[in-house]
């Protein structure tokens, strides 16, 4: 019984670990990409070429963001291996 209790406390903490580790990746993750997303929309929008914008920066910025998310990518991928115990 004694065994059984320390397995149950052992499961209990790593699914809390876990889900607490999931939570603060989403919250940075919420709070980080919000922002650049909004710029993104204000700068496409206003270099539209219907309202008088320039077709070359929209596409500056459409390639901006495209690095943005590729290094995101990149960043949430080494997060992720960083938080990977070493393989034994």
């Amino acid at each position: 019984a004694k065994y059984l209790a320390q397995i149950i406390v052992m499961g209990v903490q790593v699914v809390g670990r876990a889900f607490a580790r999931a939570l603060q990746q989403e919250f940075a993750g919420t709070l980080t990409v919000s922002p650049p997303l909004q710029n993104y929309e204000h700068l496409f929008k206003v270099n539209d070429k219907s309202v008088g914008g320039s077709f070359y920066l929209q596409s500056k910025v459409v390639r901006a963001k495209e690095r943005l998310e590729e290094e995101l990518r990149i960043q949430a991928q080494e997060d992720r291996e960083r938080e990977q115990p070493p393989k034994t």
